[in-house]
């Protein structure tokens, strides 16, 4: 009863609705406004999530692309220097190696053992100074022997000198006999052919007397020549005693008593001049048997280079100094060039010499020589860090005034020949003039064309010409 009248006001209430023209939604249908209003949300979050992901992207790209505007529009900054000109007068430092005027390597023509020796390392000789002896037995037998046959060349020389007087006479009485022939035969008192046959003996007798001096000239030779060899022996067997070619110092000594002279004229054995520590090879075969210096003078040996090898001249001074002998300072002269430079270091080898009266310096040493060289035109000097080393050779990057003004520059890369090293300083032959600003440690913003602010630095030094 209760579900049949609730179905009863239902259809009333429906027939109410329809008459009113009102159908009241279903119960299980969404109505559009809900989709709409949800539609519009999602689209609301799809651009919230792209802006928040695009907006900070996007201003890092706009922050970068700022930032690299700014760099490419940002003007450098850079240090610079001032180009000035080298002194005139300048201070050529050049290392330089020491030696002996006259130096000797004295060897011995004689074969043997040493007898006894005079002098050893240290020692002043004088010329022809007696320097040791050899004891050469076979030399001697040579000498004898030589003798023995100058003897015998004079023998047979003399006995054909008399055997040419022997002849000489026979044709002397040949001829006086023909001439007694000459007038028998014209009166008739000999026959012809008897004066034929005192003809033809004058003749034989003249042809022998033409044949034994021939023997006798012959003979005279041979005593020439064994003569000649027996001053030969007699000059080898002199090389016994090993004598100073000049006067010096012996600095050198590589045979004592005993020690067998090879043919070479050196002595075998161990040399003494190791046995003390020496760096020398420890056997002194072939070596020399002494060796002698002059050290009153000394000769200075230094390779100038083609920069200035045009600036020295026979008799030009140059002080030596030594780094073991600090505040000393000796004066040299030039003496002589190669007058050629070296193809492999283009420099000029050069020759002085200096008075070493007090033998305070020796042979080998290293020395430092100093020239004082005046020049007309004197290159220009720059910092040696301001170079710029390229593909296209050695540049300076040299400022001029910018057309921007507010005390901008220019930058001009300048190729330049470059001259002397000091070191901290570089000389500069061509392509740059006293007074140019020139920039120092350029580095890859250095540029042709490129705007630059310059700071400026002390200039270079070398005022001094060093």
């Amino acid at each position: 009863m209760i579900e049949t009248k609730n179905e009863t006001e239902t259809a009333g209430i429906r027939a109410m609705n329809r008459a009113g023209g009102d159908e009241p939604p279903h119960e299980h249908h969404i109505s559009r406004g809900r989709v709409a209003l949800i539609a519009f949300v999602l689209v609301l979050v799809v651009v919230a999530a792209w802006l928040a992901g695009y907006l900070p992207r996007r201003n890092q790209e706009d922050a970068a692309v700022a930032a690299a505007n700014e760099v490419r529009t940002e003007i450098p900054s850079v240090t610079t220097t001032l180009v000035r000109q080298s002194a005139a007068d300048v201070d050529l430092v050049l290392p330089g190696s020491v030696s002996a005027l006259d130096e000797a390597s004295i060897y011995s023509r004689a074969t043997g053992y040493v007898r006894k020796r005079y002098v050893d390392i240290g020692d002043h000789v004088k010329e022809g100074q007696l320097l040791a002896e050899i004891d050469a037995p076979d030399l001697d037998q040579q000498v004898a022997q030589a003798r023995a046959a100058v003897a015998q060349a004079k023998q047979q020389l003399g006995m054909a000198k008399a055997s040419l007087v022997q002849t000489q006479a026979q044709r002397d009485l040949a001829r006086a006999t023909l001439s007694r022939y000459e007038g028998l035969v014209k009166l008739g008192a000999v026959a012809q052919q008897d004066y034929e046959t005192q003809v033809s003996g004058a003749k034989t007798a003249d042809a022998l007397v033409v044949a034994q001096q021939a023997n006798v000239d012959g003979s005279q030779d041979n005593v020439n020549q064994a003569q000649a060899n027996l001053d030969r022996v007699i000059a080898l067997q002199e090389f016994k005693n090993v004598r100073a070619p000049f006067a010096g110092v012996v600095t050198v000594r590589n045979v004592d008593v005993g020690y067998l002279i090879s043919s070479s004229g050196g002595g075998q054995g161990t040399s003494p001049s190791t046995q003390s520590g020496a760096t020398t090879p420890s056997l002194a075969f072939g070596n020399e048997m002494f060796r002698v210096a002059q050290l009153n003078t000394l000769r200075v040996f230094v390779g100038v280079p083609q920069s200035a090898a045009s600036a020295i001249t026979i008799g030009m001074p140059g002080a030596v100094t030594f780094a073991d002998l600090p505040g000393r300072e000796f004066q040299a002269k030039v003496t002589r060039t190669a007058s050629s430079l070296d193809p492999t270091a283009r420099t000029l080898l050069t020759e002085l010499q200096m008075p070493n009266k007090d033998e305070k310096l020796f042979p080998g040493m290293y020395a430092t020589v100093h020239f004082r060289q005046h020049r007309d035109s004197p290159p220009m000097l720059v910092r040696g860090d301001a170079l710029i080393t390229n593909a296209s050779g050695i540049q300076l990057a040299v400022l001029s005034d910018s057309p921007r003004g507010q005390g901008l520059k220019t930058v001009h890369l300048a190729p330049i020949q470059p001259g002397r090293d000091f070191g901290t300083d570089m000389e500069i032959i061509s392509g740059v003039r006293p007074g140019d600003l020139v920039v120092i440690n350029p580095g890859d913003e250095i540029r042709e064309g490129a705007v630059v602010r310059p700071f400026a630095t002390p200039p270079a030094r070398g005022g001094s010409g060093r």
